[in-house]
């Protein structure tokens, strides 16, 4: 396991992301889903490596990213995952509607399960077709995926499930049983799920994590998993991310697709993510170990600092779900972080209608830095 050091925040605004530009400097950036720890370096050698070989042409498919996702799949989660299996395009958002656009005709609609993370209400409607929101149940053991509204939207024509898995923002890795439910209402319906896969790499107990085409022939039949490297090694800007599809009905999907959709692949984020699968391991271990920490931290420092605001450990990624209505920041408690702590927190309205008084916050970053993030917010509440 790598031991993993945080560059300081000097060093870190001098990066180009969203994360460090969208903000003036007093403002401590913990809204966008990026981590601030260095890449890991099989990942860096891989594109350093396609540089030096002035190899930044277009991509010739899939090439190495198949076989190293089928390992990091076989060890990580015992998934039997045939490498020809894998496709690539540019990004999740990208796959996500290119699958739909296969899948719906002009009008169809496509089920999220807020609140969920902000494309979802949008990809649908890119892709032709129209959001219908089964809203997550939520009781005292948590939040879960409402069955029996999910059964009532396929029974009334609902041609596909857009499943966050696990579900960002609230950390939600989704029971094996309860997949096994929705593969069979999936099958029962004709209904198309496609499973965005996305931060399973940053569960924190690999074995809870079912990936969805593994629970069964229904799954297989009626789902395709989008996925990428993007979150759990940091690489979002390199543009790579995996289509896969296990059946000969969900291969045709796939194969129907413009051949653009791969072509847009970027070859830098294809070796690099093949890299990470494949080697990265040793760093996505050590990641895992200080989120550990920073999520058992958030806890403490919630606990003492603002009591009232309520937040369920995520099970998976390193972003936390805050319920801050306790303080009295209204429905967008994040504005008034930004405007009175100096925070940057996503304001949980663009989750759904759910989120209000809610704000999600984004602890992958040095302990001091959320230390300093929870004092601001705190000296704010008076």
């Amino acid at each position: 396991m790598t031991e993993m050091a945080v560059d300081s925040l000097d060093v870190l605004r001098r990066r180009t992301s969203a994360k460090w530009c969208t903000y003036p400097g007093d403002v401590l950036p913990m809204f966008v889903a990026e981590m601030d720890y260095p890449l890991a370096p099989p990942v860096a050698r891989a594109m350093i490596e396609r540089i030096e070989a002035s190899d930044v042409g277009y991509v010739s498919g899939p090439g190495p990213v198949g076989p190293a996702f089928a390992g990091f799949a076989q060890r990580r989660w015992n998934w039997e995952v045939d490498p020809e299996d894998v496709r690539t395009t540019t990004d999740v958002s990208v796959a996500i509607v290119e699958t739909l656009r296969q899948v719906l005709t002009a009008g169809d609609e496509v089920v999220i399960t807020p609140p969920v993370y902000p494309p979802f209400f949008d990809l649908p409607v890119e892709a032709g077709g129209t959001v219908r929101e089964v809203p997550l149940l939520q009781d005292e053991a948590g939040w879960s995926l409402d069955l029996d509204g999910l059964e009532a939207a396929f029974a009334a024509g609902a041609r596909a499930l857009l499943l966050c898995n696990p579900h960002n923002p609230l950390g939600l890795v989704h029971p094996k049983e309860t997949l096994g439910a929705v593969a069979r209402l999936a099958a029962r319906y004709g209904v198309t799920v496609v499973s965005d896969e996305i931060h399973a790499p940053l569960v924190y107990s690999p074995e809870t994590f079912t990936p969805f085409l593994s629970v069964s022939d229904d799954a297989r039949a009626h789902g395709v998993c989008v996925t990428a490297a993007s979150k759990g090694w940091n690489i979002a800007g390199s543009k790579c991310a995996l289509m896969i599809a296990s059946a000969p009905e969900t291969r045709l999907l796939l194969d129907e697709m413009p051949e653009e959709v791969g072509f847009r692949t970027s070859i830098l984020g294809l070796h690099g993510t093949a890299a990470a699968y494949a080697e990265g391991e040793e760093w996505l271990d050590g990641v895992l170990a200080v989120l550990a920490a920073n999520r058992e931290l958030l806890g403490e420092l919630l606990s003492a600092e603002l009591p009232g605001v309520a937040y369920r450990f995520p099970d998976a990624s390193y972003l936390a779900w805050l319920d801050l209505r306790a303080l009295g920041w209204g429905d967008d408690p994040a504005a008034t972080a930004l405007e009175k702590a100096r925070v940057a927190l996503e304001p949980g309205l663009k989750f759904g209608t759910a989120g209000a008084g809610c704000a999600r916050l984004n602890f992958g970053c040095a302990p001091e830095v959320l230390e300093e993030a929870i004092h601001r917010l705190s000296a704010a509440k008076s």
